[in-house]
């Protein structure tokens, strides 16, 4: 295994826990709440969950879905199923569904998920290349409209000095770099390089 690719999974792990991060920030930025200027929808928990933060759904197409938790990332197609991502722990896990329903409030609510394995391994890729996409393409965004010294005080208050930090500037570059290594290595990326 080469240096790049033990180094992947650590590398896609702290980034997605400081991304989670900056989409949290950007909830709670004092002009207003950014997730939902760009198209999110917030689904309040229910009355027996009072203890849970909101959801935030965001369609950006037509039969896709992406799904926000503090405890990971949620990205489904009906081209192909869904795939979801925890925060610690880049690992992807596929179910048939592209919508999750009831909504996952907690970890436990998350329905049955696999491995990836053969029959799902197209499929898989193909909704984690998409999630990382749609994920570079957000950053992009930000940079373009909030500008980058908004991320840089994100990712100021995120640096604790001993967090593995992604520039600001580098974040979109960072997603795409994480993407073609996915593409091109995709069934090393789900057999040989999870995280335990």
């Amino acid at each position: 295994m080469s240096t790049k690719e033990q180094w992947l999974p650590k590398h896609a792990t702290a980034l997605l826990n400081q991304q989670i991060w900056c989409w949290g920030r950007d909830i709670v930025r004092p002009e207003s709440n950014w997730l939902l200027e760009v198209g999110f929808k917030r689904i309040e928990p229910p009355a027996d969950r009072t203890n849970c933060p909101s959801i935030y759904k965001l369609e950006p197409a037509t039969g896709r879905c992406v799904l926000l938790r503090g405890f990971g990332v949620f990205y489904g197609d009906v081209a192909h199923g869904g795939i979801s991502l925890p925060r610690y722990n880049f690992l992807p896990r596929y179910t048939k569904h592209s919508e999750l329903d009831p909504p996952p409030w907690t970890k436990a609510d998350l329905p049955k998920m696999k491995r990836v394995g053969k029959p799902w391994l197209q499929a898989c890729t193909s909704l984690v290349l998409g999630l990382l996409d749609w994920i570079r393409r957000y950053e992009i965004h930000i940079l373009e409209q909030l500008g980058a010294e908004y991320r840089r005080s994100t990712i100021f208050s995120w640096d604790n000095g001993k967090r593995s930090v992604v520039p600001a500037e580098n974040m979109a570059s960072a997603w795409h770099e994480l993407s073609l290594h996915v593409a091109s290595n995709y069934r090393k990326f789900h057999g040989n390089l999870k995280l335990t």
